[in-house]
């Protein structure tokens, strides 16, 4: 099938391009206002490339027009946060189906449009829920699947990865441009406990600033502090440049759930899948994306009800 990727040159397109390439795909066309894209050498000499979204927008339609054999079937979307839900809209008028990267939108009530867009057009929007195809995860849903749990587990995430300062000068500090560090780093692991766990039914944030934030949220089945942070200062080892930069860590009843490896293919996984008609769609996304707005739109409460994570304790 033929791809194009909007939003090339940026920090997560090598791994939609591995993808394509590994599912034996093939990549026709890609976008991007900066052109720093020389990463498509490394795939195919053939790709079409463009700086400006409006002509790529002008190439699509002139091959949905054309021979079936060069008709674009997906398009995969790697641009900053806010620009999904537009991008998405220009893959389905464009008869082709969605590859997303997280999270599809950053307000909740845009997916029931982009709903009514699919069920216009007859094209499906995917999302990147890359932890869920994890091996030991999936293997830890099963496990989970078949208790019949007396009491609600007891579950500490801590995500802390460092970034330098260009962080919160790029859009992906900006609140409006990212949603904010739950959205933008945190909302992976939101929607994996989510999954594991059972949709929130409480919650409280106990800490908001431009780096780190933290919080408890009450599950079906769990209760859950968490600590999400892009300050290397809070690296549980010294934080040297252009070495280990990332601090994943979740444990559940005291025991630590071990996933650190196996990221690698993820991005390739979640593409079979979806290829294979078994993709993460909207309503997949749609929890933690309204989790991730509760607690961006949160006003942090004067004493707090819930536990707090050991890291806000220490602070």
């Amino acid at each position: 099938m033929n791809f194009a990727i909007i939003g090339i040159s940026g920090y997560i397109a090598p791994r939609h391009l591995k993808a394509v390439r590994d599912t034996d795909n093939c990549l026709v066309a890609a976008a991007d206002p900066h052109d720093s894209v020389g990463i498509l050498d490394q795939f195919s000499f053939d790709v079409r490339y463009f700086p400006e979204i409006e002509r790529f927008d002008r190439h699509l339609d002139k091959l949905r027009r054309g021979p079936e054999k060069d008709k674009v079937h997906y398009v995969s979307i790697c641009t900053p946060n806010y620009l999904h839900d537009a991008h998405m809209r220009l893959a389905l008028r464009s008869e082709a189906d969605v590859i997303c990267e997280k999270p599809l939108v950053i307000n909740p009530w845009n997916l029931d449009a982009l709903n009514v867009l699919e069920n216009e057009t007859g094209r499906k929007i995917n999302t990147v829920l890359q932890l869920r195809v994890h091996p030991s995860l999936i293997e830890l849903k099963a496990r989970f699947d078949k208790e019949a749990a007396k009491t609600k587990h007891d579950v500490i995430i801590t995500y802390i990865t460092g970034r330098g300062s260009w962080y919160l000068n790029s859009w992906k500090g900006s609140e409006e441009r990212s949603g904010g560090l739950a959205t933008n780093i945190g909302i992976h692991f939101f929607d994996l406990l989510m999954w594991l766990f059972g949709g929130m039914q409480n919650g409280e944030l106990h800490l908001r600033e431009p780096k780190r934030m933290s919080g408890f949220i009450e599950l079906k089945n769990a209760n859950v502090k968490w600590f999400l942070s892009v300050d290397p200062n809070d690296l549980p080892y010294p934080a040297e440049a252009g070495k280990k930069a990332t601090f994943r860590s979740i444990t559940v009843d005291g025991q630590e759930i071990e996933f650190t490896e196996g990221f690698t293919d993820l991005h390739t996984r979640v593409y079979e899948k979806t290829i294979n008609g078994g993709g993460f769609g909207i309503e997949d996304a749609r929890p933690s994306i309204e989790l991730v707005h509760k607690i961006r739109t949160s006003i942090i409460p004067v004493k707090h009800v819930f536990p707090r994570h050991s890291l806000i304790e220490k602070k």
